[in-house]
C-alpha cells in the first residue's frame, strides 16, 4: 500500500491500525507466554508437564527415524536424517521416461512425481523443485507428524508408489505399449 498525500498524523494511525493486526490480542499473548515458560519446578504440574514434553519429543524422534528409515529402505529413494526441523527431504531417483514426460507437460519431474503420489494414495509432499534443488536432484519435503501407526502405513503406500511408477515410465512399459 502506498499513501500519499495523506496526513501524516493519519498515515501514522493507519500503520499503528495495520500492524496491530500482525500481533495476538492479549489473550492470545497470555496463552503463549504460559505455552512457552512452562510450569515452574516445584509447581504442582511441572513433574506431569515434563513428562508429557519428553514423551512428544521421544515420539518425534522415533517418527523422524521411521520414516528416514522407512524412504532411504525404497530402491530409488535416498533420505539423510532430519535435522532439528519436522520434515525429511527424500531424493529420488527418476526414470529418463518420468523426466521427458514431465518436461512434455512443462512441469518438473518431482512435481510430475507428487502429483501422482497424490492422486494415487492421498499423500500430499512437496516437491523438492519448489526449493530450487540442484539440478538434476528430484525428490520432495514430507513430514513425520502424523501418529507413528499412521506413518507405517504411509511408508508402505510410498513404496507401492514408486515402484508402480518407476513401471509406468520405464523403456520396458513404453516399448510394450507401442
Amino acid at each position: 500500500m502506498e499513501m500519499v498525500g495523506m496526513d501524516k498524523i493519519v498515515e501514522q494511525h493507519i500503520y499503528k491500525l495495520a500492524s496491530s493486526g500482525l500481533c495476538p490480542n492479549l489473550d492470545g499473548q497470555i496463552m503463549l507466554d504460559l505455552m512457552v515458560k512452562g510450569p515452574q519446578p516445584g509447581s504442582i504440574s511441572y513433574e506431569s508437564h515434563e513428562k508429557e514434553k519428553k514423551d512428544i519429543f521421544d515420539s518425534l524422534k522415533r517418527r523422524a527415524k521411521l520414516v528416514t528409515d522407512g524412504l532411504d529402505s525404497i530402491p530409488g529413494f535416498k533420505c539423510t536424517p532430519a535435522q532439528g526441523a519436522m520434515y525429511c527431504f527424500p531424493s529420488i531417483e527418476m526414470p529418463e521416461m518420468a523426466i521427458q514426460a514431465a518436461e512434455a507437460k512443462g512441469t518438473a519431474p518431482d512435481t510430475l512425481y507428487a502429483l501422482s503420489l497424490l492422486e494415487e494414495t492421498g499423500i500430499c509432499v512437496v516437491p523438492a523443485s519448489g526449493f530450487r534443488q540442484k539440478e538434476g536432484r528430484y525428490g520432495f519435503r514430507t513430514t513425520f507428524l502424523p501418529p507413528e501407526e499412521e506413518l507405517k502405513r504411509c511408508v508402505e503406500l510410498f513404496k507401492q508408489h514408486h515402484e508402480l511408477f518407476c513401471e509406468k515410465y520405464s523403456d520396458h512399459n513404453t516399448a510394450s505399449n507401442a
